[in-house]
């Protein structure tokens, strides 16, 4: 059976830019209907698009969903039963944080009291860790010296501000994806603006040099759980947040990247 790039979007979830994407980049080909040229999957393309959304869902960058998909020894099955493995682990650590909720939920309410260890039960704090340790394994001690400042100044912060900034920054990435689909230029004044404010936001936890900040826009396309967040957006706001961002260091702070 055949259908549609649109039928597939639709039940995928799956944006028709990003399938388009997808075929750009060879992850995910679909036929050509010899009678229109219009493109259409089949059966096939379904289960591989189901497994790279599996894949998606762990956390794996494209590069590697494309070498792992188009390994002569990639089998199908085998693959199924470790996602099951891995959402399992997850799925424990969600119920996990939702009873971490619950209780809290009790204690604001006066109903119970919790210790320190308890109000932070099922959080990875070893992500944090590990950014931490690979940042300062790129840039040194120029970036150690950032986290000790970002770790004073947060040193007051309440989770509504923590909520706050989050909020700006899903903003920022909207407002950014809006200029990368009207096909302007990173290094532009619309983009631009929008770095301007994400400079902003990124200077309440340290003020970067030029080559910190367009460094920092390596990393959102260098590491997979920055690219997966951008790509939620769009698949190529990763590299266009690198681009604008080391225009903005090079014409704004004097010692970027080029």
């Amino acid at each position: 059976m055949k259908h549609t790039v649109k039928e597939v979007a639709q039940a995928s979830g799956v944006s028709v830019r990003t399938l388009h994407y997808y075929d750009e980049i060879g992850l995910l080909i679909p036929h050509r209907d010899e009678a229109n040229g219009y493109r259409y999957y089949g059966e096939e393309e379904l289960l591989r698009l189901q497994q790279i959304l599996f894949f998606r869902e762990l956390d794996f960058p494209l590069e590697e969903i494309r070498g792992l998909l188009g390994s002569d020894s990639f089998d199908r099955i085998g693959a199924l039963e470790e996602h099951k493995r891995l959402l399992a682990l997850r799925a424990e650590r969600l119920h996990t944080l939702m009873n971490t909720i619950d209780q809290t939920i009790g204690r604001l309410k006066g109903e119970r009291t919790m210790n320190s260890d308890e109000l932070y039960e099922g959080f990875d704090r070893s992500k944090q860790k590990q950014y931490e340790r690979e940042i300062i394994e790129r840039y040194g001690k120029q970036a150690e010296k950032h986290i000790e400042e970002s770790r004073e100044r947060r040193k007051e912060w309440t989770k509504e501000d923590y909520d706050r900034v989050n909020a700006e920054y899903a903003q920022l990435n909207r407002r950014m994806t809006a200029v990368l689909e009207s096909e302007l230029a990173p290094e532009g004044p619309e983009a631009q603006e929008v770095v301007a404010d994400h400079f902003g936001v990124i200077s309440r936890f340290y003020t970067p040099s030029g080559e910190m900040y367009a460094g920092l826009g390596d990393l959102y396309t260098d590491h997979p759980d920055f690219r997966k967040l951008y790509e939620a957006f769009h698949p190529r706001l990763a590299e266009y947040w690198r681009d604008a961002m080391k225009a903005y260091a090079a014409s704004r702070l004097g010692d970027g990247r080029q």
